[in-house]
């Protein structure tokens, strides 16, 4: 057997080689063909599990997602508060510092909100008391994002850990804070906060609650993605994330990259927090992050950090997780079964990138008539 034959045999039957580049038109056919073969899947899952019509379930979802004015504007206010988290964690991303702890930001950012409407509800100008609280909300975040980042630059900590231990530091701080805010007192509650006098809430615009929401993350979107483009501290963070040894090389100041770009993440994540208390809920508690903190490290991830993708992916998700309450009432279902359907979706999605990104090679036969 000559040596060439030999070296095959020891070729691994599949292996995996990164694409070069793919061109745009090319990808998006793939993810089409994800997602139609994510719902065909689902279909039969529908069946056998909840022996329903998939098309009247799918018709559930459409409906409990955009059926009215109402649950347009839901799913529309719901959409720019996950992307509003999913920008705040690409600046660390970027630079390859895995944040964990977006639940913990967004909630000492609601915090700072609640205190505010709280403490200064009947004492301030509305529009004076708005500008407070997102000054205050953003550096509640950042505030939060500079232990980990403090640690990390100057003792190389596992951010990973920290950030996440930190969440359930939040959550124990809120705790705390009901205490004081209870309201009605013995309730365990906050409650809706300053319902008649609607201090520290976002004004209504242009007939609508939503469109401070909308404006405000339009703004930090553009505005981050301007950022990571562009300026000089975008091209110093993704240097940094590829390289520290290339960033030292550079005259990179790696420890202040560090914790500059994770203070701005930490921000807009706080900044989220009081997007939610004060455009949204009106009231604080230990689930007021949701879980958007984690599901947005899905969309960073799935959309690559490109902004527009990021918009489709979180409308995804929230569209499916507003449907799936209609679904519940309409077919007495369990929540659960959207989550189910979303799943499939997002291993499909997921699946495709990979193929996007990669090509699996099968090994060549050797010449073993030779």
């Amino acid at each position: 057997m000559s040596k060439e034959v030999k070296n095959a045999s020891k070729e691994p039957f599949l292996r995996m080689k990164k694409r070069d580049n793919m061109s745009r038109g090319k990808a998006l056919g793939f993810r089409l063909i994800a997602i139609a073969l994510a719902l065909l899947l689902c279909s039969f899952v529908i069946i056998a599990v909840t022996g329903q019509n998939p098309i009247q379930v799918y018709l559930g979802i459409i409906d409990g997602a955009v059926g009215s004015s109402r649950r347009i504007w839901v799913t529309i206010r719901e959409t720019a508060i996950l992307l509003l988290v999913a920008v705040g964690l690409t600046p660390a991303f970027r630079m390859k510092f895995w944040n964990i702890g977006a639940e913990g930001q967004i909630l000492m950012g609601g915090a700072a909100s609640a205190a505010l409407m709280i403490y200064l509800g009947d004492k301030v100008p509305n529009g004076v008391l708005l500008i407070c609280i997102l000054i205050a909300s953003a550096a509640a975040g950042l505030i939060w994002g500079l232990i980990p980042a403090v640690f990390k630059a100057k003792y190389n900590t596992n951010e990973t850990l920290v950030t996440l231990m930190l969440n359930y530091v939040a959550m124990q701080l809120i705790t705390f804070l009901i205490v004081f805010w209870e309201n009605p007192s013995g309730s365990n509650t906050v409650g809706i906060i300053n319902a008649s006098s609607k201090a520290g809430w976002f004004p209504k615009i242009l007939g609508t609650d939503y469109f401070l929401n909308i404006v405000l993350v339009a703004v930090v979107t553009i505005g981050i993605d301007l950022y990571m483009r562009y300026s000089k501290h975008g091209f110093e963070l993704s240097v940094v994330g590829a390289s520290q040894d290339t960033a030292n090389y550079a005259g990179i100041n790696v420890k202040k990259v560090i914790i500059r770009t994770v203070m701005l993440s930490g921000a807009i994540c706080g900044l989220a927090g009081a997007v939610i208390v004060s455009g949204a809920s009106h009231t604080i508690s230990t689930s007021t992050a949701g879980g958007r903190g984690f599901t947005a490290i899905i969309i960073a991830w799935m959309s690559n950090f490109n902004p527009i993708a990021m918009l489709a992916v979180s409308l995804l998700l929230v569209f499916m997780q507003q449907g799936s309450i209609q679904i519940a009432t309409q077919f007495g279902l369990n929540e659960n079964a959207s989550d189910i359907i979303t799943g499939i979706i997002l291993f499909f999605l997921i699946g495709c990138e990979f193929f996007i990104r990669y090509q699996i090679k099968l090994r060549k036969k050797g010449k073993e008539a030779e």
